[in-house]
């Protein structure tokens, strides 16, 4: 018998299954994420299938939203970006400001024109000394330059330089986008080398598992498009796994469910995302699909990805209440795991009330580069950590240095606090119990007491802990109804007008009311997605989502293995491959090959894309089988611009050749002892 395991590891949930070759579920668990260890977490989930089973495993693969999680939550490694020929200003438009400090982006004179013509010399003496300074500060490195992709030469030096004075991770931007569009490729390059270590970190601890077990199979990760890459090739490019949960949910949510039009809605933790499917196949987001505030240069389905899920924070804001996107520990969760935790709660429940109840401090990450940089009152803060959860209300006035050291340790995500979530509403509300429901209860009437003592907010009474679960269990349904409309919208690229409107926010309340009177008479009628049915997946799915398709008088799905979705669409993909290379024609008559260090050119426009068809052809058979695949099949496409001159007629001017190599990926059986 062959068969395939697949693994999420999400923010909360490590999810294990077992396939067959009639791709049935045979095995589905589920085990609490460790993220300061992620090998505990998925050990668990593995260690709950039978020997027998993982004895005929042939293919291991994974997905995650871990990158998506810290792209959404701006958390990741420090990185150190090396941007040659951009100027202050497209540093700034870069975002790069907003993910690294000033003095982790060192601008370099350098750079190339549009015709790869060098505009100044790479400033190599300055690139060396900041490289060296921060070598110890930084867990990887980024490179990008002016047109780089025109001519990779300045990139290719400064990369070979880092590895050569540190043998650290660094990431190229020509390595990851071919388009234009220096600043947003500069981002790209430093989101990739933030992720480095979340990678390395998941991939070793699979490595180390399967090694345990004398599991010898192929090691695969999903990308972003819903395709499988080995793990060394994830290795070097983390990036292009964003949104890897997402895609392997869209995959495993169409063959749970067999729906060819859906809607599909993953929730966990985290994250809430969404895509459309339609006859079958989800749309790719050829521009970079839209993850929190941000849109890499990477090519994955098309995907909503925003900070919303079951331990989204509750917090007061803007004269009301909302959700996320701050990801905290439900307190039923910590409760659930430290008892003691309870006892502490109800005390809370005996003082005055004040912003750090319900707040307790766990460790999250454990980066060793940030570690190295810890003052010694921030290793005492962690220190602390390792025996369990600290009060946040007991250290304010106890130890105040290690209070606003671990504050400190939470910007960096680095340690996570507990609050109140949707999580712990539904076990109040008896939608869940597999946490402690007392620990809900006691959160939910520490977080009313705040919002009425604190910021005016709510009259309920104390001891009350339905009341303000069902707040928020309604809350989250009308933040699932929005976000369903958004990402519609955002489906035909009329999100960003939309918001500016608030036309999402104005439809979701139409239509909601509409729903709430059924009444024929309605001024206004809006439908939506009365040609797709919503599919649910994810842990939460079953609790949230039938009220929220009842709100929208949607059809919903509730696949079974829903809850694993993400860990069955592992297993389901082919390894896609592809390389591209423009073709320009600067002066009449010369048309000029973009590839390597050095463009060349030709005479004449048919030698010139049978030269780049060679080449692309060339690589994309390469990167498929570097990749992991078996056999390879390549397609070939032409994206060429012309214009129409009067004096010339019709008139090359750019041109773009696409080799896509696909295959599957080549399996091995190793019988575990």
């Amino acid at each position: 018998m062959s068969l395939r395991l697949g693994i999420d590891t999400g923010g909360t949930y490590t999810d294990a299954v077992i396939i067959n070759e009639q791709n049935q579920v045979l095995v589905a668990v589920k085990s609490l994420t460790t993220r300061h260890n992620l090998a505990i977490g998925i050990g668990e989930s593995i260690g709950k299938i039978s020997t027998q089973l993982l004895a005929d495993i042939e293919m291991v693969s994974l997905s995650t939203t871990l990158t998506t999680n810290a792209v959404v939550e701006g958390n990741g490694a420090p990185v150190c970006a090396l941007v040659a020929g951009l100027s202050e200003s497209q540093v700034k438009k870069s975002g790069l400001t907003e993910i690294l400090d000033d003095h982790l982006i060192i601008r370099l004179e350098g750079g190339h024109d549009a015709s790869g013509r060098q505009v100044k010399p790479l400033d190599i003496a300055t690139a060396k000394a900041a490289i060296l300074a921060n070598k110890d500060k930084v867990s990887a490195f980024s490179v990008s330059a002016q047109f780089g992709v025109r001519n990779p030469s300045h990139e290719v030096q400064l990369q070979e330089l880092v590895t050569q004075l540190t043998g650290m991770p660094v990431t190229c931007g020509h390595e990851l986008a071919t388009s234009l569009g220096a600043p947003r490729r500069a981002l790209t390059a430093s989101l990739n080398a933030r992720m480095i270590p979340f990678i390395q970190d998941l991939i070793q601890a699979v490595r180390d598992i399967l090694q345990q077990l004398n599991i010898q199979a192929p090691l695969m990760i999903v990308k972003g498009d819903g395709s499988i890459v080995n793990a060394d090739t994830a290795l070097v490019h983390p990036v292009t796994t964003i949104l890897s949960g997402p895609a392997a949910s869209v995959i495993g949510a169409c063959a749970l469910s067999g729906s060819r039009n859906a809607i599909i809605a993953d929730m966990g933790g985290t994250t809430t995302d969404i895509a459309i499917v339609t006859n079958g196949q989800p749309e790719l987001a050829s521009e970079g699909a839209r993850v929190g505030d941000w849109q890499p240069m990477v090519e994955t389905v098309k995907v909503y990805s925003i900070g919303l899920g079951g331990d989204s924070e509750v917090r007061f804001y803007g004269g009301s209440i909302a959700l996320g996107p701050r990801r905290v520990v439900p307190l039923s969760l910590l409760a659930l795991q430290y008892p003691k935790v309870l006892k502490r709660l109800q005390a809370h429940l005996d003082d005055g009330p004040t912003p750090r109840h319900n707040r307790f401090v766990t460790r999250l990450e454990s980066n060793q580069a940030l570690i190295n940089q810890f003052t010694p009152i921030e290793h005492q803060a962690w220190e602390m950590l390792e025996h369990g959860p600290a009060e946040m209300e007991t250290l304010v006035f106890e130890n105040q240095d290690v209070a606003k050291a671990l504050a400190r340790l939470e910007r960096k995500g680095m340690v996570i606090y507990s609050g109140f979530t949707p999580s712990d509403a539904a076990h109040v509300l008896g939608h869940s119990s597999h946490w402690s429901v007392e620990g809900a209860k006691l959160a939910s009437q520490i977080w009313a007491r705040q919002m009425r003592h604190l910021y005016g907010f709510g009259s309920w009474e104390k001891g009350n802990s339905q009341e303000p679960a069902q707040r928020v269990f309604t809350l989250m349904n009308d933040a699932i109804c929005q976000t369903l409309l958004e990402a519609g919208l955002h489906q035909e690229n009329l999100l960003n007008e939309a918001r500016s409107r608030n036309l999402a926010g104005l439809m979701g309340k139409l239509i909601l009311k509409n729903g709430e009177k059924d009444d024929d008479n309605a001024l206004f009628g809006i439908n939506f997605g009365k040609s797709h049915s919503l599919v649910a997946v994810g842990a939460p799915a079953a609790t949230y989502y039938p009220l929220a398709a009842k709100s929208l008088s949607l059809d919903l799905i509730l696949p079974q293995y829903g809850h694993v979705a993400n860990a069955v669409g592992a297993v389901m993909g082919s390894v896609v491959q592809r390389s591209e290379i423009i073709i320009t024609q600067p002066t009449q008559g010369i048309f000029r090959i973009f590839h390597g260090a050095t463009p060349f050119d030709c005479t004449n426009l048919d030698d010139a894309l049978n030269q780049a068809e060679s080449i692309v052809k060339e690589q994309a058979h390469h990167l498929a089988k570097s990749a992991g695949a078996g056999e390879v099949e390549i397609t070939i496409r032409h994206d060429n611009k012309h214009v129409t001159s009067e004096l010339d007629g019709d008139l090359f001017v750019e041109g773009k050749v696409i080799a896509v190599a696909t295959g599957k990926p080549v399996l091995e059986i190793k019988v575990t002892t």
